[in-house]
This record gives structure tokens, C-alpha cells and sequence, in this order.
């Protein structure tokens, strides 16, 4: 031991232990960890002298070595019963309470802590106040003993055995269960009436908690009970069916379905109605009929991915990589598409809008919407909404119906396994009218507005689905069909067809290996030359998409296919010339030039949602009273555009050189040929006015020139709409001169550079215009009517 810990402590100073969560109370017995060296050194020096040790309380228990201003001044001495070192070195001290204390001041010199102290005597005699408030307090320390479990009789005993009113005040406010604050202010309560008044409150309101926690477990107890009641009464149903050879099938299957549910994670409603309908479920007997609905019901909720997976990072360059190896030309299309890739990285939880791909069949829309999922990573599932009527399809049937199902909305969810999919709801613009079955185009409303779809309800789910993860992509050929509402919702996107320069890369890309592929040829065993190509595309296809060119292409191949097969050759090389062996004569000649080689023929140019086509306008003169004459299915747009053609051809005969009898004596008719075919639209003024005039006139219409357009009666000629559509159409027919009107000069950067570059653009702002440009100078002679 060092020098200062020999000095000797003057009789009125204590060595002083600092203590962590522990308030010792006069009377009391506590054990206790003496673990820093310097209580241990305290201790030690305490049983050496034989004289009680001070404790004190730590205001702050984290502190590891406090100093005086760091502690309670108010403490209790206390005798060390025994002191013990364990094998692992730690230090152990049994200790009883003395008295209280109260630090008058911390002395030096010593490697522990040292305090002169004063003693609190402790109020004794006979008060009856005392002694009424002790026997109170003894009364409610045994009423809580009573309600604690497993209290030991010996303790009891020890508190009946108590009569001294400050012991009893100690013995209770050292079992009390309250922090050590709460215990420290007790200590530190001198007045021993303050401190039984105290405890009084404190033990009344530990005998009410008590109480209630009491009755809380007898409750418990008692439902625990039921349990296990149940439990054993269903074990040994299982055992005795076990016996018979009957074992409980739709017991494991409910408890299978439970877990099903356990590990769905739904959301709270979802998992409130999916455990009401497990207990209908376990209640019912085998038999039953609607037992077999609800278990269908349930297999479907834990079948659906609740619980939305984290958003896959968008890789811009990826993408774009994949929309150029998936997909020749569209630029506009695929910057619209990265745009859109580029919000959703930016904002991945933002509500982006729902993208329509427009166009004619075979130009890709169903391509692009599944390089859309490969290049974000997500699953890719399709609806087809060609045909359906019936409103149920979207929304799904009520249980209350046998064979109930969910709407092909939820369906497409489950076989994509999960929420964070590419859902294409493909031919959206076929959807059936709305009859008594409901109306299907208005069910989607709620699916593809990003305000409502985060709480979708299937009818046959009954419960909520989270929509707002689903990248919803439509396809449709053609805008007319579709109710407005729906349209406003999505953002249109037009596809309006392939140029032959573009057909033909995307045949040398992407048809011609996939076709090799299919037939199981390799490249060194058959080539096409680019000729061959654009015969096949000029010659034998005449449509905006590329569909019917892949199978002339495959029936290319397969004709080789049969050769090799056969051994009659190794290896073959198709040019131009051989394609009439193989797919026989050309499909589609020079039709235009044979049709406008005479005078009342009009080349115009037709919107259909398969793409742009060409029409010929027909007329022919009869003797007759003036009628006008309509023949080839036309519809209510197209008369009234044929009569303003007439009426303003009357009206200018003196202007365009018609000599009056030439309209009073004959009968006007007017043809469009493909009378089977309906048609109908405001595009064909132009054209019936162009062959009006050349049939009065006896001026032919030029073969190489293709004409759109609606008049007036005062000979203007009126915007229209799908002029890329009519401007490929006459590319692919050989027109070299498209007559467009004026006010559609904002559509030509729609038109593709190659088409741009092969035809020339005449711009109408009057019908006199096309008259100049599309007849020729020379009049045939016609016949006379009579």
C-alpha cells in the first residue's frame, strides 16, 4: 500500500465508494461490483480499519470516473460483510446499511475518495402520527407482496416483523420498484413523516398497476388456455384420423395457406380480409361449395406480389444501345422513349405518363414496348384487348359468380411476378362498345390515370392493388376508335410506316437472320443480294410494316431450304431475276400509270389505319339531266365531298374551259373502285375536282402525280391529316410529284430525308393550282352526249 494510503482518516471522515444505479438504504443488505481500482482500494482500506464505507449515487451512470461534483452529497454508510475476488479477477462486495450521511466536504491526500461527513440521526419515539403512517405502510408492503407471484413466506414474515417506523420507511423504499432517482430523493428526505407519506403514494399507485397486470394475465391466462384446449383437441382429432386411415387434408391445407399468407406481406387491409376468409375457410366442411371459392380466393392473394420491389437503376447508354439493335430508324420514337427512361431515373417515383405507340400493323409497337422492359430490366407481359366487351375482363368478376376470376389486368400481374413490370395492353383502339356487360374502355380509365390506379379494386379481389409500379405501354392502329377520355390519359406516340430504303436495312438487320434462324440455314449457305431485296419489297409487298416482306422473305428461304434438304445444291445465291421462280409474277405492277392514262382519272392518296394508300378517283359521262352518280361504297364524308367537287366545277365551268351543255345534257358518274372496300374521309376533294375537270375538259390526268386534299365552294383547298402516311404510300406506289396542301407544310419534317429526296412537293393553296400541275395541256377528243 503507498504512503497515502497509510495515513490514517480523521473519525469524522469516511473512504467514499461511488456507486452506478444503486441506492442503498439504512438496514438493507446489497451486493455489489466493485469493478474501478479506486473503489476497490476504498473497500480495502474500509475493512482494514474496520469502519463503514460511504456510498454514493453518480448523477450521470456513463461516467467512469467521477469526481466529487459528479455525486449525490447524501449517502448511507455501510459495513462490508464480505468481500471476494473470482478466479477471473472481477471483485465482489456484500454490504449493509448503516445510516444516512450528508457530505460536508471531500478531502485530499488519499488515492481513493474521502469526505468528512455528518451524520442524519434517524427520528425515533413513540408519535402516534408515526406510527399510524408505519402501520399503514406495513399494511400495503404485505397487500403488495400478496399480489406479486412467488413471494417467498420468509419475507412476509420479515415485514410483519418490522415496528420501527424508519426502518420499515427503509425495507420498503429498498424494494420498491421505481428508479434510482426517484430512490435517491427518498434518501434524501430527512423528515421521516415526509418519507412515509411519500412511500404511502408510491405503494398505492405500485398496488393499482399490480392489480391491473393481475387481471390482464388472468385474461391472458384464460385465452391461453382456450388455445391450447383447441390445439389438444385437434391433435387428437388427427391422431384418431390418423388411426381410421383418414387423415385431415384440408387441415394442412388451411394451415398451408396460412403460411401462404404469413409470407405474403400484404398490407393491412389485404391481410385483415385474407385471415377472415382463412377462419370461413377452416370452419367449413370439405363438402361445401364455397369452400372451394374461398380457397381459390386466397390462392390468388398470396399468389399477387404485394410488397413492390426496389427500383432497377436506369442505364441511359444501355438503353439506347438496345433500341438500336432492336429497332432501325424511329429516331423521334426512340429520343421520345429515352425521355421518358431519363425522367424515370431522375425521378423513380414520379407518376410518368402512360405511352400509346400509334400505327399501322407491322411497324413495331409490340418490339418496342418489350425493348422498353429489357432496357429498364423489367418483366414484360401483354393484354390483348382486341375484341373485349365485356367490362369484367379489365375489372374481374364477383365471387358471387361460379368461375369467377380477376380481370386480365391482375391475371397479367401474377405472370409477371411482380409490380415493377412492362405491362402492353396491345390493340386498346379494337375494344368493344359498351353494352349491359359494361363498358371495358371505361374500366381502363381508372387503371391508366397515375392519380387512381395506386388503388385499383379488382371486383374479384375485393380489396386494393397498387398499380403505380406497372409501366403500362398501349398500341393501338388507329385513334378514331378510341373513346376520348381514354386518349386524353395516354401520350401518343405515331408509327407511321418504313420508307423502302428503311425496309431494306431492316430486312438485311433483323428479318433475314431471323428467318435463317426459323429455316435453319446459315449464311454461308445462302446470301440475298440487296436487288433481290428491293424486288421482294417493290414488287411482291406494298404495306406500311415490314410483317407481309418477312414472309415473302421466308418463303425465299424455304425454297432453298427444300433444295439443300434434297441435296440438289449446297449452297445458293438469290438475285432479282430469280425471284419469279420462286414466288411467281409480281404482285403489283405500274397500276397508276395504266388507270390515269386517260382523261377522268385521279390519282389520290388514303389514310388506313394499315398505313397510307393510294385511290383512284373515276369518272365517266352519260347523256342524262345533270344527276350525279356514286358508286364504290362510299361514305357520308366522301358524297358530300364528291357533290362540293361538282358544284364547284359548275359553278367555274367558263374558268376551266367546260362548255355549259357538256353539264346540262349527262349524268355525272363517279367511281371508286374496290367497291367491296368501305371508304370514307375529308382528303378526297382534291382529286374528285382534278378528275371532274379532266374528264370535261378531256385533258388526262399525269400518271406520276398523287394528290390530297379537301375544297371549299370557293376553291380553297383545307388542311388534312396523315401526310406522312400518304407521302410513304406514294413512294412505295412510283408517284415522283405529291400536290399536298399549304397549310400542311409543317408535317414535311415528319417525312423521312430519303422520301423527301426522291419526290417533289407541290404546295395547293386553290384548286386551280392542281389543275395546273396535275392535267395536261392537251385535250383528247371525247364523245358527245346526246
Amino acid at each position: 500500500m503507498s504512503d497515502d494510503a497509510a495515513r490514517p482518516l480523521p473519525a469524522d471522515a469516511l473512504p467514499i465508494m461511488a456507486v452506478r444505479q444503486v441506492v442503498l438504504f439504512p438496514g438493507t443488505v446489497q451486493p455489489l461490483a466493485v469493478g474501478r481500482p479506486r473503489s476497490q482500494q476504498a473497500v480495502q482500506e474500509a475493512m482494514r480499519l474496520e469502519r463503514p464505507i460511504g456510498l454514493l449515487l453518480q448523477n450521470d451512470p456513463q461516467q467512469d470516473d467521477p469526481a466529487p461534483q459528479d455525486l449525490h452529497w447524501v449517502g448511507t454508510s455501510a459495513a462490508v460483510l464480505r468481500y471476494v475476488t473470482t478466479p477471473e479477477g472481477g471483485h465482489h462486495a456484500i454490504v449493509r446499511g448503516v445510516q444516512r450521511f450528508r457530505v460536508l466536504r471531500f478531502l485530499e491526500g488519499w488515492p481513493f475518495l474521502v469526505a468528512q461527513v455528518e451524520v442524519i440521526p434517524e427520528s425515533t419515539g413513540t408519535d402516534p402520527e408515526l406510527q399510524g403512517r408505519a402501520l399503514a405502510l406495513k399494511q400495503r408492503a404485505l397487500e403488495t407482496l400478496q399480489l406479486l407471484p412467488q413471494v417467498p413466506t420468509e419475507m412476509v414474515a420479515a415485514v410483519q416483523a418490522i415496528s420501527d417506523p424508519a426502518h420499515i420507511a427503509d425495507v420498503v423504499a429498498s424494494a420498491l420498484d421505481i428508479d434510482e432517482k426517484d430512490k435517491q430523493s427518498l434518501l434524501e428526505t430527512f423528515d421521516l413523516k415526509q418519507r412515509l407519506d411519500r412511500l404511502l403514494q408510491l405503494l398505492a399507485h405500485r398496488i393499482e398497476v399490480l392489480k391491473v397486470q393481475r387481471d390482464v394475465a388472468e385474461r391472458t391466462r384464460e385465452s391461453i388456455g382456450d388455445v391450447n384446449r383447441k390445439h389438444l383437441l385437434r391433435e387428437q382429432l388427427r391422431t384418431i384420423q390418423r388411426e381410421l386411415g383418414e387423415e385431415d387434408e384440408a387441415g394442412a391445407e388451411v394451415e398451408e395457406l396460412e403460411r401462404a399468407v404469413d409470407e405474403a406481406h400484404m398490407p393491412p387491409e389485404v391481410d385483415q380480409a385474407a385471415r377472415k376468409e382463412l377462419k370461413r375457410l377452416a370452419r367449413m366442411p370439405d363438402a361445401a361449395g364455397e369452400a372451394g371459392i374461398v380457397r381459390s380466393y386466397l390462392e390468388w392473394l398470396t399468389a399477387l406480389p404485394w410488397v413492390a420491389e426496389p427500383e432497377a437503376p436506369v442505364d441511359l447508354t444501355a438503353a439506347r444501345t438496345v433500341l438500336d439493335e432492336d429497332h432501325f430508324g424511329l429516331e423521334k420514337i426512340k429520343k421520345r422513349i429515352l425521355e421518358y427512361l431519363a425522367v424515370r431515373k431522375l425521378n423513380p417515383t414520379g407518376r410518368s405518363p402512360i405511352l400509346c405507340f400509334v400505327g399501322p400493323p407491322g411497324v413495331g409497337k409490340t418490339s418496342l414496348g418489350q425493348s422498353i422492359a429489357k432496357a429498364t430490366g423489367r418483366k414484360f407481359v401483354r393484354v390483348s384487348l382486341g375484341g373485349v366487351h365485356d367490362e369484367a375482363e379489365i375489372r374481374g368478376h364477383r365471387r358471387t359468380y361460379i368461375g369467377a376470376l380477376p380481370g386480365n389486368i391482375i391475371q397479367a400481374i401474377r405472370r409477371a411476378g411482380s409490380r415493377r413490370c412492362v405491362m402492353m395492353l396491345d390493340e386498346i383502339d379494337k375494344l368493344g362498345a359498351g353494352g349491359f356487360h359494361g363498358d371495358p374502355a371505361a374500366a381502363l380509365l381508372e387503371v391508366l390515370d397515375p392519380e387512381q390506379n395506386s388503388t385499383f379494386r379488382d371486383a374479384y379481389l375485393g380489396v386494393p392493388f397498387d398499380l403505380s409500379s406497372v409501366l403500362f405501354v398501349c398500341t393501338a392502329n388507329m385513334l378514331d376508335t378510341m373513346p376520348g377520355p381514354l386518349r386524353d390519359r395516354m401520350e401518343i406516340i405515331a408509327l407511321p410506316g418504313y420508307t423502302t430504303r428503311e425496309k431494306l436495312q431492316i430486312a438485311r438487320r433483323y428479318l433475314l437472320p431471323r428467318q435463317l434462324q426459323a429455316t435453319g440455314l446459315s449464311p454461308e449457305q445462302i446470301s440475298l443480294t440487296d436487288d433481290a431485296l428491293l424486288a421482294i419489297i417493290e414488287g411482291y409487298t406494298r404495306e406500311a410494316g415490314v410483317r407481309n416482306l418477312e414472309r415473302e422473305i421466308g418463303n425465299v428461304l424455304r425454297h432453298a431450304a427444300l433444295r439443300i434438304a434434297e441435296g440438289q445444291a449446297t449452297g445458293m445465291a438469290i438475285d432479282a431475276p430469280d425471284l419469279e421462280a420462286i414466288l411467281g409474277p409480281k404482285h403489283f405492277e405500274a397500276e397508276v400509270a395504266m388507270r390515269t392514262g386517260e382523261p377522268g382519272v385521279a390519282t389520290g392518296l388514303a389514310w388506313t389505319p394499315a398505313g397510307g394508300d393510294i385511290l383512284f378517283i373515276e369518272a365517266a359521262r352519260t347523256p342524262g339531266t345533270g344527276r350525279l352518280i356514286l358508286t364504290g361504297q362510299l361514305g357520308d364524308v366522301m358524297k358530300e365531298s364528291a357533290q362540293a367537287a361538282l358544284s364547284l366545277v359548275k359553278a367555274r365551268a367558263a374558268d376551266f374551259g367546260i362548255p355549259p351543255e357538256a353539264l346540262d345534257r349527262s349524268d355525272i358518274h363517279l367511281h371508286v373502285p374496290a367497291g367491296a372496300t368501305p371508304k370514307d374521309g375529308p382528303s378526297a376533294g382534291v382529286a374528285m375536282c382534278v378528275a371532274l375537270t379532266s374528264l370535261l375538259t378531256g385533258r388526262p390526268a399525269r400518271s406520276d402525280v398523287a394528290m390530297t386534299g379537301e375544297i371549299s365552294l370557293r376553291g380553297l383547298v383545307l388542311p388534312i391529316g396523315g401526310v406522312k402516311e400518304k407521302v410513304l404510300a406514294a413512294q412505295r406506289a412510283g408517284i415522283t410529284t405529291v400536290m399536298l396542301p399549304a397549310r400542311n407544310r409543317r408535317d414535311l419534317e415528319d417525312i423521312p430525308a430519303d422520301a423527301r429526296a426522291q419526290l417533289q412537293f407541290v404546295w395547293l393553296e386553290k384548286v386551280d393550282d392542281a389543275l395546273r400541275v396535275a392535267l395536261s395541256e392537251q385535250a383528247q377528243p371525247q364523245p358527245q352526249a346526246a
